[in-house]
């Protein structure tokens, strides 16, 4: 078996096109609004529909730990619930705190790929996944197939 997996990487978000500036800036918000008392970590996603419509989603944690959500899932099961007619076309994921360095990527949890993954087969589609780092550098891939290329249920 052999693996590929597709991405490009920037060095400055800003050099990017003026829908994932766009993107980065409102994933940014979104994690400034994270409730993430316990690790102190905040993390905020966008995500673009084929409509055009932005959504935001962050993470929301729990005292009891297994009870809280990640800011992925949370605006991917928010676009299943209320958008399910409406393909993603471009989720953003941005990220600060004391576990990661300024110019350091968040990688995804596991959970968050495999509902990445998930969300890609239920439209038929592929769609980009922008990671960006505090600084400003970051990555796009161009399948969540890319961040889970042995998933579950395949």
């Amino acid at each position: 078996m052999k693996i590929t997996i597709e991405l490009d990487s920037f060095d400055d978000y800003r050099q990017l096109s003026k829908e994932d500036i766009q993107l980065v800036e409102k994933a940014r918000e979104a994690l400034k609004k994270a409730y993430a008392p316990y690790s102190k970590f905040k993390v905020g996603a966008s995500l673009l529909l084929e409509n055009g419509e932005i959504l935001l989603g962050n993470n929301q944690e729990n005292v009891a730990y297994p009870s809280g959500l990640c800011a992925e899932r949370v605006v991917l099961f928010n676009a299943g619930a209320n958008y399910s007619d409406h393909s993603i076309k471009t989720l953003c994921i941005a990220a600060e705190g004391d576990l990661i360095q300024e110019d350091q990527i968040l990688s995804p949890c596991g959970a968050c790929r495999q509902v990445m993954l998930e969300s890609e087969v239920r439209q038929q589609k592929k769609y980009r996944i922008i990671l960006i780092s505090s600084k400003g550098n970051g990555v796009i891939f161009h399948s969540a197939k890319d961040l889970l290329p042995i998933a579950f249920g395949e």
